[in-house]
């Protein structure tokens, strides 16, 4: 294989993962709290040929000497943009919007027995029995993982309770059948100061990686802020923060270049059969 398919070959390969990437967020125009993905791209590494060994056929010569024969391009970074969405009034009780572009809400869920902590910026929860509390209530997400306070436990919430609500504090609290008015707990934030270090796992939830194996300490990355009217508006949503017209004008722009370099591979694969079909 010759270097001009090579380089093709490969870069061709890296914009189908920028297409991959595109296609995702489209997917995901109409989906509450997600935030788009940004690929950038870099060039691979490339050798510097000599194609002219005598210097007296190079004077006047203005450009620099020899060619340079590059590998391609590959993906540098998928970048996670944090921009506010949209705010959807939705009159909910259970539907809790974050104003703060770097927040994310700490949801609880059950991997192997154990309830291990996660992020999201989808604020629709809906009530659950508590599988641990029989008799209560328990906020979650629509695939039942939990919405977890200051302290990192689940927020139960009494089976005669009348409607919800969010003070400017941020603590959540029940009134009953009988008038009286219960405080549930305090709703609580994770600010995360290095987003780029979160990891993507489904379901519109990240995960926080190994920091100390990357050499960071917690600190330096998560901070625990309260869930104040500031921060969190009650009866609200936050759309997708993807912009489809954007998106359709890069998978265009994607779409072209691929196919640039789908055709130069044809066009490599051609000039290799006249060069084999050459007869002396």
């Amino acid at each position: 294989m010759n270097t001009s398919m090579i380089s093709a070959s490969v870069t061709a390969g890296q914009l189908q993962r920028k297409l991959d990437t595109i296609s995702q967020n489209i997917a995901n125009t109409n989906t509450t709290g997600y935030k788009r993905r940004e690929t950038t791209f870099s060039d691979l590494l490339f050798q510097q040929v000599n194609n002219q060994s005598n210097p007296n056929f190079e004077a006047g010569r203005l450009t620099p000497n020899g060619l340079r024969v590059g590998s391609g391009a590959r993906i540098a970074q998928t970048a996670l943009r944090l921009e506010q969405g949209s705010l959807i009034q939705t009159g909910r009780e259970l539907d809790f919007a974050i104003t703060e572009k770097d927040h994310f809400f700490r949801i609880g869920t059950i991997e192997n027995g154990e309830q291990v902590e996660r992020l999201s910026r989808d604020g629709a929860f809906y009530l659950s029995e508590d599988p641990d509390n029989p008799g209560l209530l328990t906020i979650v997400t629509s695939n039942g993982d939990f919405l977890l306070n200051g302290g990192f436990e689940r927020i139960n919430v009494p089976m005669n309770f009348e409607s919800l609500q969010l003070t400017e504090q941020g603590i959540l609290t029940a009134t009953l059948n009988d008038g009286t008015v219960e405080e549930l707990g305090q709703l609580a934030l994770t600010r995360v100061l290095k987003p780029q270090l979160l990891e993507s796992i489904g379901d519109n939830l990240y995960g926080i990686p190994n920091l100390a194996a990357l050499g960071f300490a917690e600190g330096d990355v998560l901070e625990e802020v309260p869930g104040n009217e500031g921060r969190i508006m009650q009866g609200s949503l936050e759309g997708s923060n993807v912009d489809l017209s954007r998106e359709m004008n890069e998978l265009l722009s994607t779409q072209r270049h691929y196919q640039f370099n789908t055709r130069a591979i044809s066009m490599a694969d051609e000039m290799a059969g006249l060069i084999n079909g050459i007869r002396r």
